[in-house]
């Protein structure tokens, strides 16, 4: 494995994972993760995971005691009238600890706010390595690459600007547009995703129609696509110049973090076990689980590497999650179903099919005996022969309740004596964190029975510190000490260990800003930049850059508002392409015999299709 890192300083990893609450960020940690991100009270990009101040300096000290970072999600556009609202929040932010903001809007640069970190999110659709170079040459500290890389694109970005780190998504759902340059939802009803409504049309079922109007697919879910799973390109991605693994899912349930971030732990570490001569993990502390991570009992839509090595990319049939097989129909007779199992059923697991019509169906096993289950209600479209697919399995979900992992740092302790009746307690990690604490006057004389035992025993009980004591020497041979002193000796060394961790805990700070650096195009900014504010034009106006147009969500002659235009608009580009999927690429006979426009009609929407080959790109067009 080639690295830029010296010969004197180790790459870090990092397993950044997603977190809806402040109970869901506890969880990421025990479970291994090296930070999180989470949404802060306002402007962050999932309108529904927003967390307030207290809940996030309760996250913040939790997590950085085991140098974790903790990330605040402040990337949707922000209009002319909320910058001094963003302004106080961010210096909120920074009061707390926060480690970083991940954003998109580019009159952060502008607002009066301390020198909190600023990740490019992947809302900036930094999908070239000039945007790469150009921002990290004005300020920010880590970008997010676009899921749509692949890893020769990466290995470009990370030879341009090696010593940014680059973020990169390893697992979960997929936009099936370039990330922050999707204006389908807005244009539609209004729900903006650079305003962190996205209304999902996406995962909604369209006919494909030609320009004779002739219906070509019925009733697909044309636009859906498989959730992201990295964990075989690990690796390679860490090659390529990846330092940050990113799980997606600030909706998910507790369940689904647990188990994501506890598999790709393991995996991660087990790669820097391999190369410890230059990757490091980037926090401290083992996790101990209570179950075997399996990334194919959380919720999923089938997987796809995406473009990592071009894996099949559309889960067209049902934006659902059908889950595992678990068998196949042999009789029904009303609400009872005899199955020939590939598995062991549970009471209560959730179980799906695909009928005849290609519709996807679920319901839950009341009884599972043997081969044999009764269900609440006769499922009407269940025949012989269907296969079945289990998207909840009990036992695994009540597996995966309550504690399933703690997370311990290893520590060291010296119990050593002061003088005739002092003695002093030494207490360290493999971090270079140590402190010492004393106690006065407390040696009483020799011990009539051995005491070494007994001390031991009262040093070894750190539970619930997130410590654990891995060395002791005891240097105070027969000497006595009541084992209370011993107790409230070990209490205070860990308290005075814990601040030593917190006062040595070490920031990244925002870079600074180079002006003389021009914006990387010559053309006028349009829509697809998202400026929504005066600052934002300010910032791209001073390096050279002239603002066209705004964002439509902040353009009062928007088609969406006025009803005035009639001109096709370019609400989405997508990397993935539906004649692809479908196996009629242009490119191919098949698909040659597909001629003329191509319609997507559903939902009261009708998309235009384009098809920009030469760049294998797929454009959505609107119209008024």
């Amino acid at each position: 494995m080639s690295t830029h890192t010296s010969h004197h300083t180790l790459r870090q990893i990092e397993l950044l994972a997603p977190a809806k609450n402040a109970e869901i960020a506890f969880e990421a940690i025990r479970h291994g993760a090296d930070a999180v991100y989470m949404g802060a009270s306002s402007h962050g990009a999932r309108s529904a995971a927003a967390n307030s101040l207290t809940e996030m300096a309760s996250v913040v000290e939790y997590a950085h005691k085991y140098n974790v970072r903790v990330y605040a999600t402040v990337n949707t556009l922000i209009y002319d009238n909320e910058l001094r609202a963003v302004e106080k929040l961010v210096n909120e932010l920074y009061r707390i600890g926060v480690d970083a903001l991940i954003v998109q809007d580019m009159a952060m640069l502008r607002l009066n706010i301390p020198p909190i970190a600023l990740h490019a999110s992947t809302q900036c659709d930094t999908r070239t390595v000039d945007k790469a170079r150009f921002l990290a040459s004005v300020g920010f500290s880590q970008i997010v690459l676009p899921r749509e890389m692949n890893l020769e694109e990466i290995r470009a970005v990370h030879e341009a600007i090696p010593a940014t780190p680059l973020e990169a998504f390893v697992h979960g759902a997929l936009c099936v547009s370039y990330s922050g340059d999707c204006q389908a939802s807005y244009v539609i009803n209004g729900r903006s995703a650079n305003r962190g409504e996205c209304a999902q049309i996406c995962r909604l079922p369209f006919d494909l129609v030609d320009g004779n109007g002739n219906t070509l697919v019925s009733r697909k879910h044309l636009l859906s696509l498989r959730d992201l799973n990295r964990s075989e390109s690990l690796e390679a991605m860490i090659e390529a110049g990846v330092s940050s693994f990113k799980i997606e899912g600030r909706l998910k349930d507790v369940a689904y973090v647990k188990n994501t971030v506890a598999a790709y732990r393991r995996l991660l570490d087990e790669i820097i076990a391999r190369h410890s001569d230059i990757l490091a993990r980037a926090s401290y502390g083992e996790s101990t689980l209570t179950f075997t991570p399996d990334l194919d009992k959380s919720f999923n839509r089938g997987y796809t590497d995406y473009f990592t090595t071009g894996s099949n990319l559309g889960s067209i049939d049902t934006p659902k999650w059908q889950g595992q097989r678990v068998g196949t129909v042999k009789r029904t007779e009303g609400t009872r179903v005899e199955v020939r199992l590939d598995t062991q059923l549970n009471n209560g697991d959730g179980l799906t099919y695909m009928d005849s019509d290609g519709e996807f169906h679920g319901f839950r096993v009341n009884r599972a005996e043997g081969n044999r289950v009764t269900l609440l209600k006769k499922e009407a479209r269940l025949r012989p022969g269907t296969t079945l697919y289990r998207n909840n399995d009990k036992r695994w979900e009540d597996s995966m309740a309550g504690v399933t992992a703690r997370r311990d740092m290893a520590i060291e302790i010296v119990l050593r004596p002061v003088g005739e009746r002092d003695i002093a307690l030494d207490i360290s990690d493999s971090h270079g964190h140590k402190a010492t604490v004393m106690a006065c006057n407390v040696v009483s004389g020799e011990a009539r029975v051995p005491q070494e035992e007994a001390r031991r025993r009262t040093l070894e009980k750190t539970g619930g510190t997130g410590f654990v004591v891995e060395r002791i020497e005891d240097r105070l041979g027969d000497r006595f000490v009541a084992m209370s002193v011993i107790a409230e000796l070990r209490r205070n060394a860990i308290e005075a260990l814990e601040r030593d961790i917190r006062i040595t805990y070490r920031y990244d700070y925002r870079r600074g800003e180079d002006m003389s650096i021009p914006y990387p195009s010559s053309q006028p900014l349009t829509y697809h930049d998202n400026v929504a504010n005066h600052l934002a034009q300010s910032f791209y106006e001073q390096h050279g850059a002239e603002v066209g147009e705004r964002a439509l969500e902040a353009s009062p002659m928007s088609a969406s508002r006025t009803g005035k235009e009639s001109v096709a608009r370019r609400v989405m580009t997508s990397r993935y392409c539906i004649r692809r999927q479908l196996n009629r690429c242009l490119k191919t006979p098949a698909g040659r015999e597909w001629r003329g426009p191509l319609y997507l009609v559903g939902n009261g929407c009708r998309y235009g299709l384009e098809f920009d080959c030469s760049n294998c790109r797929m454009h959505l067009m609107h119209a008024e």
